[in-house]
């Protein structure tokens, strides 16, 4: 019987130490330890000038299940192993105008098994700008960043870091692209636009201070852009060069406090734009990336910035042009710049072997190269990353999608909403209750007419207006819905315009929101459904509430309306937000964090108290 027990005792002893109990990452704020330095400066000596040229480098990866002999795996596994490359930027698959946003237990997975076959810790970064939700469902959804300046509170935009950082650490991602520190302070600017907290500087870098306090406390890092400022520009970096045409008392006063206050918070990189300042580099080929005189003068120097400076994608137009004849370059001077991170090469082999004969030519010392590579190691051993890489998945059901996260984003864009003007005859809507529920399949709707709401989009086929729909019909269910875009508004110009006539109340929803890269890039209407808008307002101005469902400079274009409400974004919460305010059942209390030209000066904003129960019946004014 002993000799039974010893053998089982033995078997368990074995069985214990072939399979050691999986250590987790276990977020919380970064520290540097004297050991984690330690192990960064040894691996640093270790790594060949290959494997250090490829720390430097971040490409994309695809959340999603991949096979591991799928060919997309196979090269981001040569990546790693040919290219040693240090970090990936996670995003999802795209089509058209669609999003294809995937499962957090599939990114999970997938950023596990990366970090299980590379030789190194890696470091995970994503554009989570309105959370995690951006790229992943069953998260907490986020307004885009104008509805945090609508709302005005520092203290929701550190919890908006705070609840960020929980769920990105979750799934694995440690490092943000967030926050915006431009001040967007040109109406016309295409591509910042709701994507900043505003045109006001002290409010731009309160809301920033805030909100990397709030990631820092659940241990991700954080990256303020696009320096030396994109917001007051007219032209998408994506597609060309843009231009920040200002005096230097212009960027002291206006683009740079925001960035200033977020290296005084603490910020742990900063993200450099394609764009032209001619105030402090006259050369017209020096975009602000490859400019020595605005990253390593202005920001090194002058800002005393330490942290890690990274590249805006380097396969943007606004760069790419330049090197069209040989586009490894781009990374190479953009190294020489002062950037310690570049970030999504056009080409990435031809940016490595750019960067890998630079040094060995001398052009970049090994010593310069050798500064980036221990920043970086650095931030891995202040994750903790040495001893562990991985991330409990079974942890996630608990720690992503709480259903106070949800609630708070909600709130957030509830508080945002802004009513800009009020003419006294159309707000509150008034609910009729909620449609009676009949079996599957065979529930009939009739629709009377009275009350049209009119949906302007990009495109009918994407989600834009589907929440909005839901909820407006929840409370009105023989509303008249009608969805319009750019290719279809002119056809339906006849139809619309009977139905607007007809109605006593109309309501058009226009969604307008920055879009990187589309082709002839604006944030104004598209001229058809611009046109149907303004036919709609010369005949019904009256009757007909507007709601900004992203940009709210939309009502300069439209001088005639009459009720005017913003929300500063297109976000599923922003929806119900939109439709909860338009029947009077929340307070309206945002007030606008820019200014509309010849309509309303920043700070404005009709404040309304709640005028009926939530998914009451009882109009207020009855």
């Amino acid at each position: 019987m002993r000799c039974k027990l010893a053998v089982l005792l033995s078997v368990l002893v074995i069985t214990t130490t072939a399979f050691p109990k999986e250590k987790y990452q276990h977020p919380g704020p970064m520290h540097l330890t004297r050991d984690g330095e330690k192990w960064a400066e040894k691996t640093l000596h270790k790594l060949t000038l290959e494997e250090k040229v490829g720390q430097v480098f971040m490409i994309w990866c695809r959340a999603s299940f991949l096979n591991v002999e799928n060919p997309e795996y196979v090269q981001l596994r040569e990546a790693m192993q040919k290219y040693h490359v240090g970090s990936f930027a996670m995003t999802v698959h795209v089509d058209g105008p669609y999003l294809l946003r995937s499962e957090p237990y599939e990114a999970a997975e997938l950023l596990n098994r990366l970090q299980s076959d590379s030789k190194l810790p890696l470091l995970f970064a994503a554009d989570f700008e309105r959370g995690v939700s951006m790229r992943l469902m069953g998260t907490t959804v986020f307004p885009h960043a104008m509805a945090f300046g609508g709302d005005g509170k520092p203290e929701d935009a550190e919890t908006f870091g705070r609840i960020t950082a929980e769920e990105s650490r979750a799934i694995g991602i440690h490092w943000n692209f967030f926050p915006d520190g431009d001040v967007n302070s040109n109406p016309a600017n295409p591509i910042i636009n709701t994507r900043s907290f505003g045109e006001d500087p002290k409010q731009v870098g309160d809301l920033v201070a805030a909100y990397i306090k709030g990631a820092h406390e659940g241990g991700m890092l954080t990256t303020v852009k696009h320096f030396p400022g994109h917001g007051d520009t007219a032209t998408d970096s994506h597609l060309g060069v843009a231009s920040v045409n200002v005096d230097r008392a212009h960027l002291d006063s206006i683009e740079l406090p925001p960035f200033r206050r977020a290296i005084a918070a603490g910020v742990d990189s900063v993200m450099v734009a394609h764009v032209t300042v001619p105030a402090l580099d006259s050369d017209p080929n020096h975009v602000a990336t490859i400019s020595p005189v605005i990253v390593s003068d202005l920001l090194e120097k002058q800002l005393g910035f330490k942290g890690i400076i990274v590249t805006d994608a380097l396969d943007m137009a606004g760069l790419t042009h330049l090197f069209a004849n040989n586009i490894g370059r781009a990374a190479v001077e953009a190294f020489k710049a002062g950037n310690d991170l570049l970030l999504i090469p056009a080409d990435f082999p031809a940016s490595y072997n750019a960067m890998i004969q630079a040094v060995q030519s001398g052009e970049i010392s090994r010593e310069r190269l050798d500064h980036s590579v221990l920043k970086l190691l650095k931030t891995k051993a202040s994750l903790g990353l040495q001893d562990a890489r991985i991330v409990d998945v079974k942890a996630i059901a608990n720690l992503v999608g709480k259903p106070e996260n949800l609630a708070f984003g909600q709130q957030v864009a509830n508080d945002a909403v802004t009513l800009v003007r009020d003419n006294g005859k159309v707000l509150p809507l008034k609910s009729k209750g909620t449609a009676k529920t009949g079996l599957p399949y065979t529930k009939q709707e009739e629709t009377h007419n009275q009350v049209v709401a009119v949906l302007f989009s990009d495109d009918v086929r994407t989600d834009s207006g589907r929440a909005f729909s839901r909820e407006f019909l929840a409370r009105i269910p023989d509303a008249r819905l009608i969805y319009v875009d750019p290719r279809i508004a002119a056809g339906m110009s006849d139809e619309v315009m009977m139905a607007v006539n007809e109605a006593q109340t109309v309501v058009a929803g226009v969604y307008v929101v920055p879009s990187a890269g589309k082709i002839g890039n604006t944030v104004a209407m598209a001229d058809a459904t611009g046109a149907l808008l303004q036919q709609l307002l010369d005949q019904a101005a009256g009757k007909t509430a507007i709601v900004a469902m992203g940009n709210p400079y939309l009502a300069a274009d439209f001088p005639k309306a009459e009720n005017y409400m913003c929300t500063f974004s297109n976000a599923t919460v922003s929806e119900i937000a939109a439709v909860k305010a338009l029947f009077g059942e929340i307070a309206i209390r945002g007030h606008l964090p820019v200014s509309i030209p010849n309509v309303a000066a920043r700070g404005a904003g009709l404040e309304r108290p709640v005028q009926v129960a939530s998914g009451g019946t009882q109009h207020a004014q009855d």
